[in-house]
């Protein structure tokens, strides 16, 4: 055990697991990604918290789920008494954070860290020091004094850059490649003490189009079998969002005046054919590169310090995205391709060669085991455990259940309208879920059509067996999983009798 090592935490936004190498795609174009994962452990399952920004990321800093660190939904601010990691840390280390925040008050440094570098203007309504909203992210800064000009004026009168003008930005201009910069320079000024960094970059997010978006043939892009598939047997908030964005396809509507489609889901993109829906996924991929882009300007900054050794890194990201799948975009869904994302954790002094660890494995663990590798005492307020043990071949993930929520709406805050009414009600019902150690995948809701999923034989999730006779058993087990995680994590979701 090295004493003091460095941690380098980097996460994407909307990130799929397929697409690196270790996870199946060999053909994606993400060489520091996947050298990254030749020298690091392997997650061969790992979950999200809650499918979409700010619950996600709440338990990413916090080591607790959603419902217990507070954001349950989009855009409510962490709470300023619930600690992250940067005050859990010892103040021997030096703190940095740089990027998406999410949590509340972006521009403003907060939580323990020393270093805050934001890259987000468009949150500002929600800020809650009116000083705050007139001041931009070193990014805008940065962007202004490259001579590019903010394009959207905000409510409150300030310009800013939307996601929209980004798409048009040069490859060195986008956040990615800026925060990689800033990353090498905080690795190079900090080398001689212990650190900690946390970056995270918007892409490979939605809007899709990018510097890279004409890397891959949509025509040859490999595609699974729920790709443009409509999900028959599932819940009726699953049906109801794939019928929406099925339509345009499916019935030749136009979406050129669906102000969510084009603000949001689909800017730029054609969506009424399968040609269209390719070349909307091949436009998402390129835009995985721009991470990989920063990723490499990371491990080289480390490399060249001669800290790499010394250094733990961690990849992930936020959540997934549907792209297409089960007839679906974005995220806010229980369906592997939204709620599993891509996890590597680079522990030089326990191994330098790829070790795939097999089973599940959830967010909530990333806060105790990075306190443990540091050194640190871990809270007794933490849901996860520190994954040191399965780290150094002492235990496997083999008993090992995943809980994943979606909280449905708050009184705080109510999500954005998310294309149609039928949508925006069916996601107000909340949800639990479980994923067993045997690769069995339970959703249960009180007010929808709960779902079964047997992951071994049914990898694309198309065969909903919750109202299988056969499986009433396996359902009263997995229920009492999450009844009892529930109990333990001070979670009061009302949930359906099995």
């Amino acid at each position: 055990m090295i004493s003091r090592p460095n941690v380098v935490f980097i996460f994407s936004d909307q990130q799929r697991s397929d697409t690196m190498a270790c996870y199946g795609a060999d053909y994606m174009n993400v060489p520091h990604l996947n050298a990254l994962a030749e020298r690091s452990f392997v997650f061969q399952n790992a979950y999200v918290a809650q499918a979409v920004c700010t619950p996600a990321r709440a338990t990413i800093m916090t080591g607790l789920y959603p419902h217990a660190a507070g954001p349950i939904v989009n855009k409510i601010h962490l709470p300023e008494g619930t600690p992250v990691i940067a005050e859990m840390i010892d103040d021997k280390y030096f703190k940095g954070y740089m990027g998406k925040w999410h949590l509340g008050n972006d521009v403003q440094t907060q939580h323990g860290f020393d270093v805050w570098s934001p890259t987000e203007d468009m949150h500002r309504e929600a800020y809650t020091k009116p000083e705050l909203r007139y001041e931009m992210t070193p990014y805008h800064r940065h962007l202004e004094s490259e001579g590019f000009e903010p394009d959207s004026t905000h409510s409150d009168g300030v310009k800013v850059f939307s996601a929209d003008a980004r798409q048009d930005l040069p490859k060195e201009m986008q956040m990615a490649h800026y925060l990689g910069d800033r990353a090498a320079e905080f690795i190079e000024e900090n080398k001689d003490k212990p650190f900690i960094l946390y970056v995270s970059t918007f892409e490979p997010h939605s809007p899709y189009h990018g510097p890279y978006m004409d890397m891959y043939d949509p025509a040859e892009i490999p595609v699974g079998e729920a790709f443009l598939k409509m999900p028959d047997t599932a819940s009726r908030v699953v049906r109801v969002r794939a019928e929406y964005f099925m339509q345009f396809m499916l019935e030749g509507k136009s979406h050129a005046d669906d102000e969510y489609m084009t603000r949001y889901a689909a800017s730029r993109e054609d969506v009424t054919t399968e040609e269209g829906w390719r070349t909307l996924r091949a436009h998402y991929l390129a835009n995985v590169t721009l991470v990989d882009d920063m990723v490499g300007k990371i491990t080289d900054a480390l490399d060249k310090a001669g800290i790499a050794d010394n250094t733990i890194v961690v990849f992930t990201s936020e959540h997934g995205d549907m792209m297409g799948d089960h007839g679906m975009l974005e995220k806010r869904s229980f369906f592997e391709e939204s709620a599993k994302v891509p996890l590597l954790m680079a522990v030089p002094w326990l191994s330098n060669e790829q070790t795939i660890v097999e089973g599940s494995v959830g967010h909530i663990d990333l806060v105790p085991t990075l306190l443990d590798l540091t050194g640190q005492e871990l809270p007794d307020t933490l849901q996860g455990k520190s994954l040191v043990p399965v780290l150094k071949g002492e235990q496997t993930l083999e008993n090992n259940d995943v809980f994943v929520q979606w909280n449905g709406t708050s009184d705080e805050l109510p999500d954005r309208f998310l294309g149609s009414h039928d949508i925006n009600r069916m996601l107000t019902l909340p949800w639990r879920t479980v994923i067993t150690p045997d690769r069995w995948k339970l959703n249960l809701c009180a007010g929808d059509q709960c779902e079964l999923y047997d992951l071994n034989n049914d990898p694309y999730e198309q065969n909903n067996l919750y109202n299988d006779p056969e499986q009433r058993d396996r359902i009263i087990d997995m229920a009492a999983r999450i009844r009892i995680w529930q109990h333990q994590t001070g979670d009061d979701t009302p949930l359906p009798s099995v």
